[in-house]
């Protein structure tokens, strides 16, 4: 199963709940793994399952955000129950989550950087989960964002860290990698604002790479999402990944994973597993080492950042 440099850590792992805390969301290979009635209380179990086998499998990071639906809601519940004091929670603000719980909304989430969004969605995130927070971060935070000129945000941000709450940022689309170094080079008070940054990467749009290479080596946190490009890689993996993953014996999703794994500056990376058989194929990344030929070759699958956001935007909300 494996070659060339030894496994990864698990300690790299986190778990995403962009899939779990709504009943409709764009990532392929999710729709026969929930539940076929979508209830609020059928999505707290389906996501409970997987806390409960992230959590035995060793993985102690969990991300959420307020547009995740009830994500923060069933994660709060979900720790209060089961007790477990070691695990690092990260959240975002910015989207509100607007679907209001149906499948064939028109409008499923609303972005808004602005001081009142922040101070209404810290409010709520902090009556959740309280002091369980350790990082806050910007959601899908674009070089043409109005934060970047919002003083008063931007000392309220200030503020939190103060509080002790880290304070980041997650990015999306084609200019990933510009947002990355201006929010980077932001300060509050003589410091730089933000200490950490999740960036979506993956072996078909690599382009923020060299951006989150220089904050890691910065001494920013650098966390990936979407490593399987929202399900594309395991449900419809391109021939180079079925190759490797042939040659490996495991699945596409475990190459696309360990090809992240692969760039030391990548520190957690994000399962958006939505069932317990997926996370446990997700964590075959960790025992499956790729070598430089292998990557050399999913390096090829690089595709133009412009086209890659354009397809993601035309997934369907299911």
């Amino acid at each position: 199963m494996t070659t060339g440099t030894p496994a990864h850590r698990l300690d790299r792992f986190g778990l995403g709940l962009a899939a779990l805390g709504r009943p409709a969301y764009i990532n392929l290979g999710r729709q026969d793994t929930l539940p076929a009635d979508r209830t609020v209380a059928a999505m707290r179990a389906a996501s409970w399952d997987v806390l409960d086998e992230a959590y035995a499998a060793g993985i102690r990071w969990v991300d959420a955000a307020r547009s995740y639906g009830r994500a923060e809601e069933f994660l709060a519940d979900w720790l209060a129950d089961r007790g477990h004091r070691d695990v690092t929670v990260s959240s975002k603000w910015g989207y509100a989550y607007v679907g209001d719980w149906r499948m064939d909304a028109e409008v499923h989430e609303v972005k808004q950087h602005s001081l009142d969004r922040f101070v209404e969605q810290w409010t709520r995130t902090r009556r959740l989960l309280g002091d369980r927070v350790a990082l806050y971060q910007v959601h899908s935070l674009t070089v043409d964002s109005p934060l970047f000129t919002d003083q008063p945000l931007l000392a309220e941000l200030g503020q939190l860290t103060e509080q002790g709450v880290l304070v980041g940022f997650s990015t999306s689309g084609p200019r990933q990698a510009d947002a990355v170094r201006r929010a980077l080079a932001v300060e509050v008070g003589g410091r730089r604002l933000f200490s950490a940054v999740q960036s979506t990467w993956n072996v078909l749009e690599p382009s923020v790479g060299p951006a989150l290479r220089e904050a890691h080596q910065d001494g920013v946190r650098v966390l990936v999402k979407e490593a399987l490009a929202n399900g594309r890689l395991a449900v419809r993996p391109p021939r180079p990944v079925t190759e490797v993953a042939a040659r490996h014996g495991v699945g596409p999703d475990a190459v696309a994973l360990a090809a992240v794994l692969a760039q030391p500056w990548a520190d957690t990376v994000l399962s958006g597993a939505a069932s317990p058989a997926q996370l446990r194929a997700n964590l075959v990344a960790t025992r499956t080492s790729l070598t430089p030929d292998d990557l050399a070759e999913l390096a090829e699958l690089a595709q133009d950042a412009e086209a890659y956001w354009a397809d993601r935007a035309a997934l369907p909300w299911d």
